[in-house]
């Protein structure tokens, strides 16, 4: 039964990770972004610390922040923050 509700919480988790469409907004990619944040040759946003990027940061212009996970922030603003998934699924839940 205990492996049944690890696989659960990991398919769980995969499907909110796949949300993201990695517009990197949530990092500061339009603004001052985090030292942390990298664009691939898609054009897509990825964090280099992703699995140890929560506590303190740095932006590009040296400014400390908390990486925090998204549902913590997603009810605040952020530049271009109508192009974050989490968001539009938040307000239409029913589109995924």
């Amino acid at each position: 039964m205990l492996e049944k509700y690890k696989q659960y919480f990991k398919e769980s988790e995969k499907e909110w990770e796949d949300r993201c469409i990695r517009c990197g907004g949530c990092c500061g990619a339009f603004d001052d972004p985090c030292l942390q944040l990298r664009k691939d040759n898609q054009g897509k946003y990825y964090c280099v610390s992703y699995q140890d990027r929560f506590g303190e940061q740095l932006t590009k212009e040296g400014e400390k922040f908390d990486c925090v996970p998204i549902w913590k922030i997603y009810n605040s603003y952020w530049k271009n923050d109508h192009l974050c998934a989490y968001k539009r699924t938040r307000k239409l839940p029913w589109k995924k």
